[in-house]
C-alpha cells in the first residue's frame, strides 16, 4: 500500500529569511492526520536567506539529520561541535539528555536548501553526539546508498534507532529497487526531480508511506534525487 503526501499538502511556513514546508506537524503547522510516520517524526524543507538562521535554541530524545540540497548550512552546539555542511554530507546529532545549537546559511549571497529530518530514537535520556560524514556522489548514482543506520554500517552515520536511511541519484529511466524485511515500512521523499514509485508517480517535494510491500521500484522520469527510509 502506498499513500501519498503531494508537496503542495503539506503546512508552509513564511518568515522573511525562511521559507519551510512541513511534510509531518511542526511548530504552528498542526494537522493530526499528519504526525509522523512510524519512528520519523519530522521532515521539513527549509530554505534560508544568505547569512540567515536559526539562533540557539534546545533539543532532547530525538536524532536529528541535516541533509543538504544546495548551498552550505553552518552548524555549532553546546557539543562544541561546529561545522558546515553541503551537498553530499550527512550531519547526525543525538539530542539526548539535552543539547542546543544553531543553525545557519554560512553564505552571505546566496541561499540554502536543506532537509531537516526527526527521528524519535528507541530509548531516552541517551548522551548527546554528534557526527558528519561525506558520501561522494558516484556512490549515489543508480544506487541506494546507505547514509544513516543503528549500525554505522558501510559508513554510514549511527543513529539510535532501527531505521536505515538510504539516498539515490538517478538518470531518467534509471531504476533501483529495494526489497522489505516482513513488518518494516518505508517513507520515500522526493529530493530533486521525477520519478514512480512502483506505479505511482511522484515530483520533486512530494512523500509516500509505504506499508504492507514486499518490494519497492523507483523509476526516474528525469534526473532525481530520493531519500529512502526503511522504518521498524
Amino acid at each position: 500500500m502506498i499513500i501519498l503526501r503531494k508537496a503542495h499538502e503539506r503546512g508552509h511556513a513564511r518568515h522573511g529569511w525562511l521559507e519551510s514546508y512541513h511534510t509531518f506537524s511542526f511548530a504552528d503547522y498542526y494537522d493530526p492526520r499528519h504526525m509522523g510516520f512510524r519512528t520519523l517524526r519530522v521532515i521539513n524543507e527549509d530554505r534560508v536567506q544568505p547569512g540567515k538562521g536559526f539562533g540557539s535554541h534546545p533539543h532532547h530524545d530525538m536524532e536529528l539529520i541535516s541533509y543538504v540540497l544546495a548551498g552550505a548550512l553552518e552548524h555549532q552546539d553546546s557539543l562544541c561541535a561546529g561545522s558546515v555542511i553541503t551537498p553530499g554530507e550527512v550531519q547526525r546529532m543525538s539530542a539526548g539528555t539535552g543539547v542546543t545549537h544553531s543553525e545557519f546559511n554560512h553564505s552571505r549571497s546566496e541561499p540554502v536548501h536543506f532537509l531537516q529530518i526527526w527521528i524519535l530514537p528507541e530509548r531516552v535520556g541517551l548522551p548527546p553526539s554528534y557526527e558528519q560524514r561525506a558520501f561522494p556522489a558516484a556512490e549515489k548514482r543508480g544506487n541506494l546508498r546507505l547514509i544513516a543506520s543503528r549500525d554505522g554500517r558501510e559508513g554510514s552515520v549511527t543513529i539510535h534507532q532501527a531505521v536505515d536511511l538510504y539516498t539515490s541519484v538517478l538518470a531518467p529511466g534509471e531504476a533501483v529497487t529495494h526489497r522489505f524485511t516482513p513488518g518494516r515500512s518505508a517513507w520515500i521523499q522526493v529530493a530533486h526531480g521525477a520519478i514512480t514509485l512502483n506505479d505511482t508517480a511522484l515530483s520533486a517535494g512530494d512523500g509516500a508511506a509505504v506499508s504492507e510491500e514486499t518490494q519497492l521500484t523507483v523509476t526516474a522520469k528525469d534526473r532525481a534525487e530520493l531519500l529512502l527510509f526503511d522504518l521498524p
